[in-house]
C-alpha cells in the first residue's frame, strides 16, 4: 500500500506540506502552519483462534463465514480492528464477540504477521470458547466449529488467516504451541 498523501494537519486543518523534519529519516507530512509531524503507522488488526474443547475426537476451531468485503463469503477467525484505549488481548475478545458471539478465554499470543502492503499487522491469540451458544454478529453469515479434517482451506479469506490456521494445527499435531512470526505480502 502507498504511504498516504496527506494534505491538511489534522490539528489545525492548514495545508501540509512533505518534508524530512530534523532528525528524522523519512519524509513526512508536516504543517506548514503549526509544524505538527503526521506520522502515519500500520493498524493493528487483532483476533483469535478460538478453540472448543469438549469433543472427544479432538479440538474444534471456530470460524466465521463473512458477511462483508473483503472477501464476504469466505471463511475467516474472528478478527477486527484493534480501538483506541484497549489492549491487544481484550481487543481479540471484543472482535470475538462482536463478529460471533464467542465468549473466550485468552490463552496466549499464538501468531504476528507483518502485512507491510496493507499497512498491518495482524495478532492472532489462542482462546479457549467458554460455551457453545454463538449467535453471529452482522458481520457474519454463520459461524461453524470444525476439527482440523474439516477447515475448509480452499475457502479462507486471507492468508494471514490460513497461516495462524496451518500453525494452529501443526501446533496440535506437535502438542506444543509456540508463537509464529511471519512477513506475509
Amino acid at each position: 500500500m502507498p504511504y498516504p498523501q496527506i494534505r491538511f494537519c489534522r490539528l489545525c486543518g492548514c495545508p501540509a506540506a512533505e518534508r524530512i523534519p530534523p532528525m528524522e529519516d523519512r519524509r513526512r507530512a508536516v504543517c506548514t502552519s503549526c509544524g505538527y509531524i503526521d506520522y502515519v503507522n500500520p493498524a493493528n488488526v487483532v483476533g483469535t483462534v478460538p478453540v472448543w474443547h469438549g469433543e472427544p475426537d479432538g479440538p474444534r476451531v471456530l470460524l466465521c463465514l463473512r458477511n462483508i468485503e473483503p472477501r464476504k463469503g469466505y471463511w475467516t477467525l474472528p478478527a477486527g480492528f484493534l480501538e483506541y484505549g484497549e489492549t491487544a488481548s481484550a481487543g481479540a475478545a471484543r472482535e470475538t464477540w462482536e463478529e460471533a458471539g464467542a465468549r473466550v478465554s485468552i490463552e496466549q499470543l499464538f501468531a504476528v504477521y507483518d502485512v507491510v502492503r496493507a499497512g498491518q499487522v495482524h495478532l492472532f491469540y489462542r482462546a479457549r470458547l467458554l460455551g457453545l451458544d454463538l449467535v453471529p454478529g452482522p458481520e457474519t453469515v454463520e459461524n461453524r466449529l470444525v476439527r482440523i479434517d474439516e477447515i475448509p482451506w480452499d475457502e479462507l479469506s486471507f492468508r494471514t488467516v490460513r497461516s495462524a490456521l496451518r500453525a494452529w494445527v501443526d501446533d496440535v499435531r506437535r502438542g506444543e504451541f509456540t508463537l509464529h512470526t511471519a512477513s506475509i505480502d
